[in-house]
């Protein structure tokens, strides 16, 4: 008696697993990006970024100090992201409109297998 019925499992997929095999747009890759680098804060017009970022000057330009721009994400964006399980809160007690938010490992293997 042969039962390959009983052998075989229901796997249902977890939220990790799904955040892996969800497609980004640009605008979203380099937030998940931004995240990666350091925690993100709120800052004034509904923008996120890190803490005390400021506008830098590139070193290896030899002729000028051209002023490098502050990257930022938008709150649509984050709150993407963090339905798809790649950033989280990192402070619960406070709300998620003011509250830090962090890379989750799930966004550090999307960015591994993707990017």
């Amino acid at each position: 008696m042969t039962t390959t019925e009983n052998t075989k499992t229901a796997a249902t997929p977890t939220p990790a697993a799904h955040a892996l095999t969800v497609e980004l747009t640009p605008t979203q890759i380099r937030g998940l990006k931004l995240a990666k680098d350091g925690d993100l804060f709120p800052q004034e017009a509904k923008k996120w970024t890190h803490l005390n970022a400021a506008v830098t000057y590139a070193r290896n330009d030899r002729f000028k100090e051209r002023p490098q721009k502050i990257k930022f994400l938008t709150t649509t964006t984050l709150n993407e992201l963090r339905e798809y399980g790649l950033l989280r809160i990192l402070n619960e007690d406070v709300p998620a409109e003011e509250s830090a938010h962090g890379i989750t490992m799930a966004g550090k293997m999307w960015l591994l297998k993707n990017k």
